[in-house]
């Protein structure tokens, strides 16, 4: 019997329909994370399964019985917010303790469990401190450790590093999916931060104005996206407008690229061709030769990410272009102007129908 399910969920707020028909299913110890942009209806349906708000419709089940109407006092679940969240008048230890000590366990017991918890989440040195002697991501070990204190049967995280520096948030993550794996205690987790989703979780759902896009593992949504909204959304990816010119072939821009995804496709069919930057190889043009396979351009940016420099060429075909991660001693020998040859293994590609779909915009502000 699977742990937690969301059947049919939807939330509307007056004219609003911020959830419109989700459903997930997670098994006991699984972690799934719920990633998309803001505004998309994830938090909303994290406060559905937490009871801090109802359903309109569709159900939250919970080891086969249904907990919509179940108040959050009563569902056994344990929330780590946004904020922090702490009591700014209690220690480190009373924070943890306060949970045991409303539900009536005793001095004895209340103590090794914070002893417990404090030490499983890195702070047995700071228990008698309060909150404005924490950094932030001490508070939020703080803050996991009080949601794990009463033994919750669900883990609920919202946001939980969005507040933290990078090196931090890093660093968090990896003791979060540690501590979860540690307990066994399934979780849902809500973050708009693709790298983090696709690093500590077992499922992703990515969602999208207030539906469920795709589920599966960090492997599928990276490597096989289902829609053209997971394709924009998880990692960078070169999306080409193109035809199926033939068998194994697609047409962009006026060349023929060899795409073992479109066998046995129908001529003609509208797809949307999804390559990988890294996958991408470059060479310098002589006189802009292109062949076919290859799509020829001109380098007009460079982006340093270390090791990897990312290049975004102009093809010609009045779109976003195409882009190629390099490594940075190769990219150093392709300066910006200059013509480059592009190809990408038949292989790697995949391909989405598209019909008369236009493709989703995404704000850059919200990946």
């Amino acid at each position: 019997m699977s742990h937690v399910e969301l059947q049919e969920l939807r939330r509307s707020f007056g004219d609003f329909e911020a959830l419109k028909g989700i459903n997930v299913t997670l098994e006991t110890g699984e972690f799934l994370s719920l990633l998309g942009p803001s505004g998309c209806g994830k938090t909303t349906a994290l406060r559905l399964v937490a009871g801090f708000d109802r359903p309109t419709s569709g159900r939250v089940i919970v080891d086969g019985k249904d907990v919509s109407g179940v108040p959050p006092n009563r569902r056994s679940m344990g929330m780590v917010f946004q904020a922090y969240s702490l009591f700014p008048n209690m220690t480190a230890a009373q924070n943890v303790e306060y949970g045991l000590r409303v539900r009536g366990q005793p001095r004895s017991v209340r103590r090794k469990r914070v002893d417990e918890l404090l030490e499983l989440v890195g702070l047995g040195h700071a228990t008698k401190r309060y909150p404005h002697q924490l950094s932030g991501g001490m508070q939020q070990r703080v803050a996991l450790a009080r949601a794990l204190a009463i033994e919750p049967k669900v883990l609920l995280l919202d946001e939980p590093l969005s507040a933290l520096d990078a090196k931090v948030r890093v660093q968090l993550r990896e003791e979060i999916r540690r501590i979860q794996l540690e307990l066994g205690i399934t979780t849902i987790y809500v973050t708009h931060d693709q790298e983090e989703a696709l690093s500590i979780s077992d499922r992703v759902a990515v969602m999208y104005g207030g539906r469920i896009e795709q589920v599966g593992s960090p492997a599928e949504m990276y490597g096989s996206p289902a829609t053209p909204f997971v394709a924009e959304f998880i990692g960078t990816m070169n999306r080409l407008v193109s035809r199926v010119a033939a068998d194994g072939v697609v047409e962009y821009a006026g060349r023929r690229l060899r795409v073992d995804a479109a066998k046995g496709l129908p001529a003609n069919e509208r797809v949307l061709l999804l390559v990988r930057p890294e996958t991408v190889d470059l060479e310098r043009a002589a006189n802009g030769a292109e062949t076919e396979g290859s799509v020829a351009g001109e380098v007009v940016s460079h982006t340093f990410l270390g090791a990897v420099t990312r290049i975004r060429i102009d093809d010609g075909s009045g779109g976003r272009g195409l882009t190629a991660d390099v490594s940075t001693s190769k990219a150093a020998r392709i300066e910006v102007g200059s013509r480059v040859v592009a190809r990408f293994p038949a292989e790697s590609a995949r391909l989405l129908s598209l019909a008369d779909e236009a493709l989703p915009v995404i704000d850059p502000d919200d990946q």
